[in-house]
């Protein structure tokens, strides 16, 4: 990525960033979602690659409702750090339907391939077919029901009056819902999304239903924030092929106020975790790099994270 936007930020002392004797312990609240979908899953394991590089930033996961609640959480304080949606992230930041947001990025986590699912035996196939059927879109605060709005408004579609939506109390309570015919599909994105696991691993199995190549061609044109993204061939049972649809990074976000030493501790441990240790298989794509290619400018990556990255040469 080259990066030209030039940014004004007051340095981390190198003792922050460095190899200090002892590090000073630090507690830090990291808001997730409901249980049952990907967040707590990316947590937990964020959790853990945080506190094998440095132990003395005592990160606790918090189950919230999802991204959706994250952000005002971040906002009043009630977390440090919060997982959050793409697409909430940009409705966050760049304030549509609220002011804009002060919180920064922290890192960015993975890309998310948004589409249904449906069991193997199930009729439809395209998202036509789904049209006036019942649709667990997800938790009531999570991003990925934001995201199956913009991608059906791209389609000329209203995901709450087009369909017969169904929004859980769980995230983890969908899956149940395809399989035993409540509901037509489950709508879900994530390369290690617990709810398409469920779904793919059990019998008869699952089927995804994405946008066909015209179908992502006018998402793209009507919400040019969203990106081409493919869900990588073998990332669940009965998948073989790569399956290309839309969607966005999601991404770790730090309240306003986040002193810039703790931020560039916590950047400098995911840092050193990459591809590293068991927790490697959910942050995998949760790097450096990946960050600096994610983020629109550097106006919204947190100062300390930049100066860490610009310290070890990643940044101008």
């Amino acid at each position: 990525m080259v990066i030209t936007r030039r940014t004004t930020l007051l340095l981390v002392p190198t003792a922050f960033i460095g190899s200090p004797a002892k590090a000073q312990p630090v507690k830090i609240r990291l808001g997730t979602a409901t249980p049952g979908g990907g967040f707590p899953v990316y947590g937990d394991a964020f959790v853990a690659a945080i506190k094998a590089q440095d132990p003395e930033l005592e990160v606790e996961a918090v189950n919230t409702k999802g991204s959706t609640e994250n952000v005002p959480m971040l906002e009043a304080g009630r977390l440090d750090i919060a997982l959050v949606q793409g697409e909430v992230v940009h409705e966050a930041l760049t304030g549509i339907g609220r002011p804009p947001a002060a919180a920064k990025v922290l890192t960015a986590m993975y890309p998310t391939a948004g589409m249904f699912v449906v069991r193997a035996d199930s009729p439809y196939r395209s998202i036509a077919d789904l049209k006036g059927k019942s649709i667990a879109w997800g938790a009531s605060g999570s991003g990925l029901v934001i995201l199956g709005r913009y991608v059906m408004e791209g389609l000329g579609l209203d995901a709450a009056t087009d369909f017969r939506p169904v929004y859980l109390e769980r995230a983890g309570d969908g899956p149940a819902m395809v399989l035993d015919g409540r509901v037509a599909a489950l709508w879900g994105g994530g390369a290690s999304w617990p709810g398409f696991k469920a779904v793919m691993s059990s019998q008869p199995g699952g089927r995804f239903i994405a946008p066909n190549v015209d179908e992502i061609q006018r998402i793209l044109a009507k919400h040019a924030f969203l990106k081409p993204v493919s869900l990588p061939g073998g990332s669940f049972a009965g998948q073989a092929e790569a399956i290309p649809s839309v969607g966005s990074w999601s991404f770790v976000l730090a309240r306003p106020g986040l002193d810039d030493a703790t931020a560039a501790r916590l950047a400098k441990a995911l840092h050193r975790s990459e591809g590293e240790g068991s927790a490697s298989a959910q942050l995998g794509e949760t790097t450096a790099r990946n960050t600096l290619a994610a983020i629109r400018n550097l106006s919204v990556l947190h100062p300390g994270v930049l100066a860490y990255y610009r310290q070890i040469g990643l940044s101008r």
